[in-house]
Order: C-alpha cells, then structure tokens, then sequence
C-alpha cells in the first residue's frame, strides 16, 4: 500500500476541482494514493450549456448521470483513479439550495439517515486507510446543505472508523491523523477580485466588490496550510473543463452558474481541524504539504 494516502470528501461532482484538484494532481503525481468520495450526482446542479437544457431536474432529470461522466473527465485530468460515490452512484441525490423543494425529495442527501450514511463513509476510511482526510467546514463553505452534510458525514466517518468497537463488519479500525477543511483566505480571494477588474472582466461580477460580499471567504489567520499546485495549474484548468455543465472558464478565471467569477487558484488553502500541525515556512509559517508532521 502506498504510504501516503488521502481522502476528499465532496457534495456533488466538480466541488472537488474547485477545491482540491491542484492539490489532487500533485500528490497523484508524487505518488500518494488519492481517493474521492463524493456524496449526490448533482442532479438540481443549474446547467451552463444551452444545447443539455433539457437534462435538468424539471424536464428529463438526467443531469446526474451526465456528471458522472463529467467527474469521470475531470478526475482522468488530474491522474486520479479511485473515484468513489457515497453508497454508490445515486444512493443519495443532490438537495438543492436551503430551502427549496428540493430539499423534499425522499432521497434528498440532506434527509439522509446520518447513521447510514456515516457507515458508508466508514466503509471508505476503513478500506483506503488515509492518514489525511479533507473536507468542508461545517457551514459547508457557503451554507449549501449537501456541503454541509457532507462536512457531518465526513466529520462522524473519522470518529466512528477509529472506534474498534464500530461496525466490525466494516473492516478493522482505523485513525485519521490529520483532517482539515477547505478554506477560501480573504487576502488571496480579494487580490482575484482585484485582478478581475484589471482584467475588465465585468461578467463574472454580480455586484462583487469585496472579499467580505462572499460567504465562503475565511480571515487569514485561520488558515494553517497552503498547498502549491502550481505545477499542476493546467491539470487543474482541463479539469474545470471537465465540468461544462457547471463552471464556465475564461482565461485565469471560472464562474458558476451565480456568475460569481473567481481566479483559477493553483495554491489551495486549508485549515487544520484534527491533528498536530506539521512544520510551515513562508511569509506566514503555513504548512506546505498535507502529510507534514507525520512520520510515514
């Protein structure tokens, strides 16, 4: 088994490009053995081409199968080979926003029976064995509920799989070193905005002005770990590709179907939650690998 292994666990396909896929490239390149678990189909996901209108939930509701070919791309960009779904494909389906109908449907992952679900999770951890496990923060990033399910989920999987007295069935126990959620830095999001406007990429704005209009922006100094992917930006950049339905890419920046536009970030941010922090350098003293501190 390779040594170093870690598991992202995600809401609906492309969340963990935005997220993690430099991040994902570099360890794959580096030979850690990388697992996705992610938890819907996105079925509710708005859909940003024109000509697949008719997939969406209202009309053929077929958008969920079509992004299990889009992750399917996205994870061939960046080398990844083990790309799992919560209790398999379908198991559990996209809720939509807070607050909508969709939140109602019986297999809406945010009803999800918390028990059951964890124990598909554990079933992950167990079998892969991560040292390190990446995840939301529990608002889930910006408040959407399959994000914030996924963080519960996630977060219980850890404790339950370390518990030798949990689910034998599942397989022997097994303890998480290290967790940390994603994290957006408001320095780092602020100088996009900036480099937008420099850009005089008006499109992408909405009425953004300010790191502070965002709510998945985080204050610097809970930040523990930056991870430079930056040669692995063009990995990154087909991988967003992957995902048509859901990210429209232009140049150095993407935009999702809120037409909030972003700068396509090779350095990914983290924030530790589990675990003792490894040795930083830099300007800030943040860790630069995931796995620093352990001894593997």
């Amino acid at each position: 088994m390779t040594s170093r292994r870690v598991l992202f666990v995600h809401a609906h396909p492309d969340d963990e490009t935005i997220n993690n896929g430099a991040t994902m490239a570099r360890y794959v390149a580096e030979g850690a053995a990388v697992t996705l678990l992610t938890c819907t189909l996105g079925e509710e996901g708005e859909i940003l081409v024109p000509a697949l209108a008719q997939l969406a939930a209202d009309q053929a509701d077929q958008l969920g199968g079509y992004r299990i070919g889009e992750l399917r791309d996205a994870m061939a960009a960046l080398g990844v080979t083990d790309s799992r779904f919560l209790g398999g494909a379908g198991r559990y389906r996209d809720s939509g926003m807070m607050g909508t109908p969709a939140n109602e449907h019986p297999r809406a992952f945010w009803n999800a029976d918390l028990d059951e679900a964890t124990a598909h999770a554990v079933a992950v951890v167990r079998e892969t064995k991560p040292q390190v496990v990446v995840t939301y923060d529990e608002n889930g990033g910006y408040g959407h509920p399959d994000h914030i399910q996924a963080h519960r989920v996630a977060m219980r999987a850890v404790d339950a799989a370390a518990d030798p007295g949990y689910r034998p069935d599942l397989g022997p126990a097994w303890e998480v070193a290290k967790v940390y959620w994603n994290a957006m830095p408001r320095s780092v999001v602020q100088q996009g905005i900036e480099a937008m406007a420099a850009a005089g990429d008006e499109t992408f704005f909405e009425g953004v002005t300010s790191a502070d209009d965002l709510p998945f922006v985080v204050p610097d100094d809970v930040i523990t770990a930056e991870v430079d992917g930056g040669a692995f930006a063009l990995h990154k950049d087909a991988a967003m590709r992957a995902h048509p339905t859901q990210i429209l890419v232009d140049g150095p920046f993407f935009a999702l179907s809120n037409n909030i536009g972003l700068e396509l970030a090779a350095i990914e941010y983290y924030r530790l939650v589990r675990g003792e922090r490894g040795p930083g350098g830099g300007q800030h003293g943040w860790e630069d690998d995931l796995f620093a501190g352990l001894d593997l």
